[in-house]
């Protein structure tokens, strides 16, 4: 017998906009939301220790299935008893389907996907200079690994089978990712593959919680594609709801402009009573984007990534520390921040780490990016719970974008 250790309940609804609070309970904790969710790729997020992450607030860490499907192996950290335990994490945990990484990584565009370019016919979309790593049939897959070269397949079973070895309490069916330079033919195309896919993924959850029934409930969350295509987006979504799945993902490739537009479109195909999480966003506008039309959870590697190169957040907008005015301002990232990095430390002192190439200077400007981010969604759900969220939202992006 299986025992569902999982569930959603809202609290509080943004007046006339879909944005709500409420609470995600898996088998290690709960989850208040609207809540940021750091990224731990390889089961570590770069440079900090997992009980830095808990003391700067962090609920949940996100880990991504490829990644440790190739290191050191998901059957290793199954061994470990999980993913949490293995890196030492005791609260809640996220997996991705490692389908953005095989499929981005096989293009060549790493973190970034391509946009569109007008007049585009050609679906074969890899970056320039690069050699196409991932070759996508009806059934799954087959990819090259960047580590050594070595031959792998991933289908929605595997994907399901290594997500179920790393036993993360939130897992997401694997999808089919495109580009914005993809034709409008093969985002069709793609986007029934991804529900066929879902279908398999949906199937194998079931088997796979029955036969790994010594182990907590992992719930499993659906991923909607479609492009920029209203029409797309909408039949993804429709399609998704009603095959069972514990929750939502909105992925794929996404301009800026349209980020709202499309969010909206999906939220109201979805049931509402199951959580949605936006994959790969972390910029503060779109985080306010993104509560205001009803997500729930987010991620994005955004904040440690520019932490390691120099970039930190303030309430003034984006700071470089590694810029000469820094080199003697013995005063914190932001004087009004409370992370450990800002009580202890100055920017002088930074500035100079990054200079030096020190290890240090990366673990301080990431434990203060993480709260950052943590703390401003955070920030958002009181916002909502006191009814004063527009008002928030002006003030914070009046400054911060000033």
């Amino acid at each position: 017998m299986i025992t569902v250790s999982f569930g959603f309940r809202i609290e509080v609804r943004l007046p006339e906009q879909p944005g709500r609070t409420g609470v995600i309970q898996t088998p290690h904790g709960p989850i208040r939301t609207p809540a940021f969710i750091p990224v731990g790729t390889k089961a570590s997020v770069k440079a900090v220790l997992p009980e830095a992450m808990a003391a700067l607030g962090a609920q949940a860490l996100l880990a991504n299935a490829y990644h440790l499907y190739l290191q050191p192996g998901a059957d290793i950290v199954d061994e470990a008893g999980g993913l949490g335990a293995f890196m030492n994490w005791p609260g809640p945990t996220f997996t991705d389907s490692g389908g953005f990484q095989v499929l981005s990584l096989g293009a060549g565009f790493k973190k970034t996907l391509a946009m569109a370019v007008e007049g585009n016919t050609d679906d074969d979309v890899i970056a320039e200079g690069k050699q196409r790593l991932a070759l996508v049939d009806e059934d799954g897959v087959t990819f090259t690994s960047h580590l050594d070269g070595s031959r792998h397949r991933f289908t929605p079973e595997v994907s399901m089978q290594v997500q179920a070895q790393i036993g993360a309490d939130i897992i997401f069916a694997f999808d089919e990712l495109t580009t914005l330079m993809n034709t409008r033919a093969y985002q069709i195309e793609s986007l029934q593959r991804t529900r066929r896919w879902a279908l398999r993924c949906v199937d194998e959850h079931a088997r796979l919680m029955t036969e790994r029934s010594h182990r907590p409930y992992q719930a499993l969350f659906g991923v909607i594609q479609g492009a920029q295509y209203e029409d797309l987006r909408r039949t993804a979504a429709r399609d998704l709801a009603g095959m069972g799945f514990d929750g939502f993902g909105i992925g794929g490739a996404i301009e800026k402009v349209n980020l709202d537009a499309i969010l909206r479109w999906v939220v109201e195909e979805l049931p509402e009573d199951r959580p949605r999480h936006l994959l790969g966003i972390g910029e503060p506008d779109d985080l306010f984007t993104a509560v205001a039309a009803g997500m729930d959870t987010f991620d994005c590697v955004s904040p440690s990534r520019v932490a390691r190169n120099s970039a930190v957040y303030t309430y003034d907008g984006r700071v470089n520390l590694l810029t000469a005015a820094n080199r003697r301002a013995f005063a914190p990232i932001d004087p009004e921040c409370a992370c450990y990095t800002c009580t202890n430390y100055t920017r002088a002192y930074l500035h100079h780490a990054f200079k030096a190439k020190e290890m240090i200077a990366s673990t301080l400007a990431t434990i203060h990016n993480e709260y950052f981010i943590v703390g401003l969604v955070d920030r958002m759900r009181a916002s909502i719970d006191n009814g004063d969220f527009a008002e928030f939202r002006s003030e914070f992006c009046g400054r911060y974008y000033a």
